[in-house]
């Protein structure tokens, strides 16, 4: 495993739609050290980026290639079509994928929704991007079903879009090649899932017990009770009353002898 003593940086690939600017600013508060750069590029491209190692880790959109890459789901994106200002769609609040029936619906080649089959009528050519069939749609020649971020990237005036709540949504995922999963790569980890600063990574911290918790307890030793020492000094109570033991009953008899006698 790489050690992040020899990265000079951390290099950080995403896709359009995807706002690394949070996080790149907390990793710039808490490593002020080790540059972070931003790389943008194409969904298609991300995981020949990561496997290439051309960027440390990348957030990208699901599907990510298991067999060479680890990933950590982040969220899912709402799915909205995209339509002119003044099409009928814009007047509901949602539409379902069965309500795109009738409609030529736009399909990318770098589109990232999982279709099991594609909604509405296929347009004659695919698009090349995501941008392209923005301007179709534009022109009146169709729809467009996105993720919702990709609908803001690419927003005009003419255009508006509403939920398509049972189409597939979009995951987006942090990803990085597993063999290289580096002391930074898991400083990146705990950023996205929100780790405090002064987290430990989930190990545990360890407890360390005062040893003699009778003798000393706030670093200073007990004093005894002022009337117990008392008592084991001058051998009296705390009163000041003489014992009644043994030594109290000779020191009685002791004064006795003492006494001159009265004569009679």
């Amino acid at each position: 495993m790489t050690s992040s003593e020899e990265t000079p940086s951390f290099r950080l690939a995403y896709v359009p739609g995807v706002t690394p600017g949070k996080w790149a600013r907390i990793w710039n508060e808490r490593l002020p050290d080790v540059p972070l750069t931003l790389l943008g590029v194409a969904a298609a491209e991300a995981s020949d980026v990561l496997r290439g190692r051309d960027a440390d880790a990348g957030l990208v959109r699901l599907p990510v290639d298991r067999t060479a890459l680890s990933a950590i789901p982040l969220y899912t994106e709402t799915t909205v079509v995209v339509v002119p200002k003044d099409h009928a769609i814009a007047a509901a609040e949602e539409v379902s994928v069965a309500e795109l029936a009738d409609e030529i619906v736009l399909h990318p080649l770098d589109d990232t929704l999982e279709w099991e089959r594609l909604p509405g009528q296929p347009a004659i050519e695919r698009p090349a991007t995501t941008a392209d069939a923005v301007e179709l749609v534009a022109a009146g020649i169709g729809v467009l079903v996105v993720p919702q971020s990709l609908a803001r990237l690419h927003h005009r005036k003419d255009l508006t879009y509403r939920p398509v709540p049972d189409a597939p949504g979009s995951s987006v995922v942090l990803s990085w090649p597993e063999d290289e999963t580096t002391d930074l790569v898991e400083e990146f980890i705990g950023i996205v899932r929100g780790r405090t600063v002064n987290s430990t990574r989930g190990r545990p911290r360890s407890r360390v017990e005062p040893e003699n918790k009778g003798a000393e307890t706030d670093g200073r030793r007990r004093k005894p009770a002022p009337g117990r020492a008392a008592g084991k000094q001058g051998g009296g109570s705390a009163g000041g009353k003489p014992r009644t033991g043994s030594g109290g009953a000779k020191q009685a008899r002791a004064a006795k002898r003492g006494k001159p006698r009265r004569r009679p």
